[in-house]
């Protein structure tokens, strides 16, 4: 069971780490990740799921920072 958990987690990190643009947020949610994960006895599958989410949250911030800027143009055109 352990072996699964551990090869789909490094599968779910080279899945979502397929280019540097693509691991903004990945390197820093999954140490945080691993780090939660093995002191839960899990440390791949941590990490693979810190990976994920600090994905996704990168992303988050760069839709939010470039949806002020659009904004920010749109209001001084006006």
């Amino acid at each position: 069971m352990k072996r699964s958990a551990a090869a789909l987690a490094i599968g779910l990190v080279f899945a979502t780490a397929t280019t540097a643009a693509n691991a903004k947020g990945c390197i820093k949610g999954a140490i945080v990740g691993g780090i939660a994960g093995h002191i839960a006895g899990h440390g791949a599958l941590g990490a693979a799921a810190g990976c994920a989410i600090g994905h996704h949250e990168a992303n988050k911030k760069d839709k939010a920072q470039q949806n002020a800027a659009e904004s920010g143009k749109a209001s001084s055109k006006n």
